[in-house]
């Protein structure tokens, strides 16, 4: 093979002002441990027209194209050509490497392609396939059999598109590979020859083992769950139908790993954006390389770039650096007796002019190094780990500001306050970090001075400690530059580590605790079958009110002023109104005017006006209800209703569905929080629209009567693919099935394997509507031809990109549709019948759940899943779906409203009163309980121990969630402050 000329071949290796850093740079630059790991390269935008594939005999045709920069290697018998992929990879050496070292680099490179074997040229495209690379697989055994996850292959350049992708309806790829790693009953894992999980950037850590270390979950739980999320898997999918393969966690464990997961991929993203940035300024160097690659959090990566960021005036020991200073700090290291700073000095030269300005800038480089390396920086976190300390937070010197008072009194608790950092509380944090960006308090972390002491003796006796005799006035030197890095550099880095650290796990604290409330809000169980009055409090303009049948119909609107003198005859309507409409039940919103508006229903209650009806009432929260009235949704549904009107309706239907209605208004309007201003808004988003996702899809809608709104949140939903099953549903009438579904535009075979077991289809409804239907209706309603095979095709329009015609195999109604079972279990169901002697028109009866029970008598749960050749979890949903009843909500479970006929003051109450109530928020500093007295009490959280938990609450945590009815003891009443302080007896 013809190889480059030399000056083309040292342009190629010293190249970094217009070209990237090569394929092979990155391979000589790695240790001889590391020959296996395939280094990171740039996404390139490659044109489609370009093929993937070149053939040997055109390589060597383009090798003396040196503007193509394609490397020809010769090992003697058979050439090895590697093409460097440009445009935005790492560059390891600067401009000016000496040709010695690009000899080296030469060799060093063909000895590792020798190594790996026979190596063809890359092509320009990826192929990536669950994060890994196509060459990964070449270059790890060579093996291509490998079984892995059912995963989308596709180039990069191309769009991905759903319905292209390689995915059949029957069982996943993920629960066939189940029964050849593990024995039935125990946790899933994958095929060991698929455990190294390669990541699009790599960096000198283990994101699994990093993963693993931080959330506290087996490795391999964790392998799992990123190739179950690279595989676009959504979580209430993979928590219901994947337990296996997760070990059982539940949904705030498994939202946890994936936000950690997203933090370190996020870190390494900002890791390579930062090395291409320093690259192209060609300050790039092997040392900086891999302490940038071994930067696990954003404050190490900020500490090692901050000296290389553009536009400043650069570090002290930068200046001293180009000054020439460097080789007398090594020097004073390395050989200190043959030191003499004398020789530095330049007299008119600003720096160099005096030995004490020599000195200082041999100092700030001294105090720069040992303030980089990594030993030395491992070595003072884990001494701090051992020793106490402090965050300490004072009243801030307002001067020139003018803070109000009442911001100043909401501190007072933080104005003197010290803490140790292990003890303080998440709340604490985000009321000191509030307090601070309101420059109400001034906030430091307090290192003691035997840290300091004892990490400068540390590293004057090991680290640090010169090679040979020093004389006295090098030591001093060395003694102020650890002085100087200590307290300029390595103090304020571990500063922000701590600050960071903290307030990072607050808010995933605090974020957390609002998806737990969020949760038991929309998981309120529902009062169905009762007509509704909703009443939205108000004064001057009036009550208005909203009466909603037990199908949420709006059956009559109106205002009533029951505060300006007009009670009595006001009271003449709403009589009238709650016996024409059979109504017994009053919603009342708790905004203004809502003690008033209760006082004045409990007063006609008690005075048995509405007789004959038996009328209760309860207040509910009407937070968001206002944003939503005015909201293009709320128009859509209610259109040429006042707003004022629309927020009455909202109240109503929150207490006849909860879920329904919640999930119409943004979830950090709802307001079950704690600062929830504070934390990052993009984790809370994210966070609460999981929580949404998971109540929604756990619950489960019959997709012939829900609402676009409703089904948006179903898992593999999105907007549009809502608004496609609603339009398909009005054109051609109920789904009969859910394999219909995958008519509907735009919902490919990924989306309908995570949504399938989320939708339900009602089988008496679906019955009666076949019924019904006469033989053109129903001819209209397939719109299918016949064939003469007896096979009905459909008469779907053709897309532009592939037809969308697809032969309709099942026409008639599936019971399994009803339950939780997901069609790639269908198969496995049925074996489950067969075995038990039942059938599906049994599915939800007790004659059913007889034949189970008896089944599971005689032949354990294990033993079953065996025989059917399933995991026991998967049994166990199939168990489920086929014993529960039609109408099962899991929601009746949990708490129902509180409905009353009397009220209390908070002038009634005294210390030692024993109250029942109704959780209105928790927080992470206490929980509080509306007790009917128009302010809720608190119970501070060292009140909430496990002995007054019952055992459901045991088992799932010690936090107590909205809507949770609980019996009080009154400890203190502040009247003045309005303040209450409670102690829990019990959870009612």
């Amino acid at each position: 093979m013809s190889s480059l000329p030399r000056r083309a071949k040292a342009q190629v290796q010293t190249s970094v002002s217009k070209d990237d850093f090569s394929y092979i740079s990155e391979l000589s630059s790695a240790s001889e441990d590391d020959k296996d790991d395939i280094a990171w390269e740039p996404q390139k935008k490659v044109p489609r027209s370009r093929k993937q594939t070149v053939s040997k005999q055109s390589k060597p045709k383009r090798a003396p194209r040196v503007k193509k920069n394609t490397l020809q290697l010769s090992d003697g018998s058979e050439g090895v050509a590697v093409k460097e992929e440009l445009n935005g990879s790492v560059a390891i050496a600067d401009v000016d490497l000496k040709e010695k070292k690009t000899k080296l680099d030469t060799a060093q490179t063909r000895k590792t392609a020798k190594t790996k074997g026979k190596i063809s040229a890359p092509s320009t495209k990826r192929l990536k396939v669950d994060g890994e690379t196509a060459q990964t697989s070449t270059l790890e055994g060579g093996c291509s059999n490998i079984e892995m996850p059912s995963t989308s292959t596709m180039q990069e350049g191309a769009c991905k598109k759903e319905e292209d992708d390689d995915f059949t309806f029957g069982q996943s790829p993920l629960k066939r590979m189940k029964t050849e790693a593990c024995p039935q009953g125990q946790p899933v894992k994958f095929p060991s020859s698929a455990n190294n999980i390669k990541e699009e950037m790599e960096m000198n850590w283990d994101i699994v083992q990093v993963l693993s270390e931080r959330t506290n979950i087996e490795f391999w739980v964790c392998a799992n769950i990123i190739r179950l999320l690279n595989d676009d898997n959504t979580l209430p999918f993979i928590i219901r139908y994947r337990k296996e393969l997760i070990n059982n966690l539940d949904a705030d464990s498994l939202r946890d790993v994936q936000q950690t997961l997203e933090e370190l991929r996020a870190v390494a993203k900002k890791a390579y954006s930062t090395i291409q940035k320093i690259k192209k300024e060609g300050k790039m160097s092997e040392c900086l390389l891999k302490a940038l690659l071994n930067c696990k959090t954003f404050e190490e990566l900020e500490h090692v770039s901050a000296p290389y960021k553009t536009g400043s005036k650069g570090t002290k020991a930068q200046r001293a650096k180009q000054l020439g200073l460097e080789g007398a700090a090594l020097t004073l290291l390395q050989n200190p007796a043959g030191l003499n700073l004398l020789s530095y000095i330049r007299p008119g030269v600003k720096g160099l002019s005096a030995l004490q300005d020599v000195e200082t800038g041999v100092q700030h480089i001294l105090a720069d190094m040992i303030a980089k390396d990594k030993d030395t920086l491992d070595f003072i976190r884990k001494l701090c780990q051992n020793r106490c300390i402090c965050i300490q937070s004072s009243l801030a010197k307002v001067s020139s500001k003018k803070v109000n008072e009442k911001d100043i009194d909401k501190f007072l608790l933080y104005q003197n306050f010290s803490c140790n950092i292990r003890n303080i509380h998440h709340h604490q944090i985000l009321a000191i970090n509030r307090g601070e960006n309101l420059k109400i308090l001034m906030v430091k972390v307090n290192i003691p001075d035997g840290v300091k002491n004892e990490f400068c003796r540390w590293c004057i006796q090991n680290r640090w400690r010169p090679r040979g005799f020093a004389r006295p006035e090098l030591m001093k030197i060395l003694h102020n530059s650890l002085d100087d890095s200590f307290k300029r550099l390595i103090y304020p880095l571990l500063c922000r580590e701590f600050r960071a650290k903290l307030t990072s796990d607050a808010e995933k604290e605090s974020v957390m605790m609002f998806g737990r409330n969020l949760r038991q809000l929309l998981l309120t169980s529902p009062v169905p079958g009762r007509t509704l009055m909703g009443v939205d409090p108000g004064y001057k303009h009036g009550c208005k009110i909203a009466i909603i049948s037990p199908t949420s119909q709006i059956l009559h609107t109106d205002i009533v002023y029951l505060h300006c003198g007009q009670g009595f005859r006001e009271a003449e309507k709403i009589k009238r109104l709650l016996l024409n409409f059979n109504c017994s039940t009053v919603v009342i919103g708790n905004g203004t005017a809502c003690r008033e508006t209760e006082a004045y229903f409990a007063d006609l209650i008690m005075k048995n006006y509405f007789a004959p009806l038996d009328v209760v009432y309860c207040i509910v929260s009407e937070a968001g209800s206002s944003i939503y009235s005015v909201s293009p949704e709320a128009n859509k549904e209610m259109p040429g209703l006042d707003p004022n009107l629309r927020s009455a309706v909202s109240i109503a239907r929150r207490v006849q569905d909860p879920l329904a209605e919640l999930v119409k208004i943004e979830p950090k309007h709802i307001g079950v929080g704690m600062y929830q201003h504070d934390v990052s808004q993009t984790l809370l988003k994210a966070t609460l629209d999981s929580v949404v996702e998971e109540c929604v899809s756990f619950v489960g809608v019959d997709i012939n009567i829900c609402s676009e709104v409703l089904l948006r949140h179903i898992a593999g939903l999105n907007a549009n693919r809502a608004k496609n099953i609603i339009e398909w549903r009005e054109k051609n009438g109920p789904f009969i099935n859910r394999e219909q579904l995958k008519k509907v535009k735009g919902l490919g075979p990924k989306s309908f394997q995570q949504c399938a077991g989320f939708i339900r289809i009602n089988q008496d409804y679906i019955q009666t509507f076949c019924s019904q239907q006469t033989v053109s209706s129903g001819q209209s309603h397939r719109a299918a031809v016949t064939s003469s095979a007896g096979v009905e095709v459909t008469g779907e329009k053709q897309g532009k990109k592939r037809s969308k015609t697809t032969v309709d195999v099942v026409l008639k109604p599936n019971p399994l549709d009803q339950t939780c079972i997901h069609p790639e279990s269908y198969d496995i169901a049925m074996r489950f019948l067969s075995f038990i002697g039942g059938t599906l028109y049994e599915i939800g009866k007790p004659e059913m759940k007889q034949k189970i029970n008896s089944s599971l008598e005689k032949e354990g749960i294990e033993k079953t899943a065996e025989r059917l050749q399933t995991s026991v979890q998967t049994l166990q949903v199939i168990m489920d779906g086929l014993s529960q009843p039609e109408s099962f909500d899991f929601r009746t479970d949990f708490n129902k409203p509180d409905f009353k006929r009397s009220i209390m003051c908070l002038e009634d109450l005294q210390v030692g009163t024993i109250l029942t109530g109704k959780v209105e928020n928790a927080t992470l500093f206490g929980i509080f309980v509306d007790i009917g007295v128009g302010k809720s009490g608190l119970i501070p959280i060292r009140n909430v121990t496990e002995a007054k938990l019952s055992k459901t609450k045991k088992r799932r945590s010690l936090g107590l969630g909205p809507g949770e009815r609980v019996e009080v003891q009154v400890l203190n009443i502040d009247i003045p402050r309005s303040r209450i302080t409670l102690d829990l007896i019990r959870v009612l």
